[in-house]
């Protein structure tokens, strides 16, 4: 039965709702070791109970359980993200999570343990460079860079790996060069998941809901405009080289103005020894 006017609006909303929210309690299913590790630290953190031993072991267990949990996790909610902002929107959510955890969870894997040692490597360096070797700020301050370039890639890294037939190594590498070469998209992804993030922070009841697979629709829809753009260029490139070899086709079946005056001199040649 499909309802028309505000009817047919509100139960498009709620329709919407559902599908975000179901989306995100299989995520965080999925990620319940690595979220409850998270939850456990920041709740030290905020009362102040853990000491240094037990933070750098929850650190540990974050850094273990991220490549074997919310990685494949979040391929798995790119797969969904992807079919609705290409425009299948009928799609069961149940069915689609699991079958991108499935087919996606060696990448994605692979991936969140690549990341995660670069990150903790780079955090180190950070931490150094910054607090115990005044005269090397400014690597600290390239190393925080490179960083932030690393987190946003990961955009990309999951976009792809949902997207594309691609080996593993094809896919870290073409998430890094797309970053690096379209700055401008992945970064507006970076500062609308921020603020989302923020508004997650003043009703933390929206992470359960909504957060991450709005922020996961954000950055699929930006790569998604960035891909269509890239396939646009390159049809526009073999349209013009097609274009350019069929004029040049033409122009060596056609003869010169040279080609026609020594054809006419030899008729006239002829003509004159007959």
């Amino acid at each position: 039965m499909e309802f028309k006017g505000a009817m047919g609006g509100l139960y498009r909303v709620t329709e919407w709702i559902s599908r975000i929210a179901f989306s995100n309690i299989l995520w965080a299913l999925c990620s319940v070791p690595f979220l409850f590790a998270g939850i456990m630290k920041m709740i030290m953190l905020g009362s102040e109970t853990g000491g240094p031993n037990e933070q750098i072991t929850l650190n540990w267990i974050l850094g273990v359980l991220a490549p074997f949990t919310v990685f494949p996790a979040t391929s798995a909610l790119f797969t969904v993200v992807r079919k609705w902002v290409m425009g299948n929107t009928d799609v069961s959510t149940f069915r689609t999570f699991f079958q991108g955890y499935k087919e996606n969870y060696l990448k994605s894997m692979l991936g969140g343990v690549i990341y995660t040692l670069l990150f903790v490597i780079m955090y180190v360096d950070v931490t150094v460079y910054m607090t115990q070797m005044a005269n090397f700020k400014i690597v600290g301050i390239l190393m925080l860079v490179l960083m932030i370039i690393l987190f946003v890639s990961m955009f990309n890294f999951f976009s792809i790996v949902v997207h594309y037939q691609m080996t593993f190594k094809e896919v870290v590498t073409n998430s890094i060069l797309l970053t690096i070469a379209r700055p401008i998209r992945v970064f507006s992804t970076l500062i609308g998941a921020a603020v989302l993030l923020y508004i997650g922070l003043r009703y933390p009841v929206l992470y359960a809901i909504c957060i991450p697979t709005l922020i996961a629709m954000l950055a699929f829809f930006n790569f998604f405009a960035t891909y269509n753009k890239l396939q646009l260029q390159v049809e526009k490139k073999k349209l013009a080289e097609e274009q350019a070899a069929l004029e040049a086709a033409e122009n060596e079946g056609m003869p010169s103005d040279d080609e026609d005056e020594d054809e006419d001199e030899r008729a006239g040649i002829d003509l004159k020894k007959s």
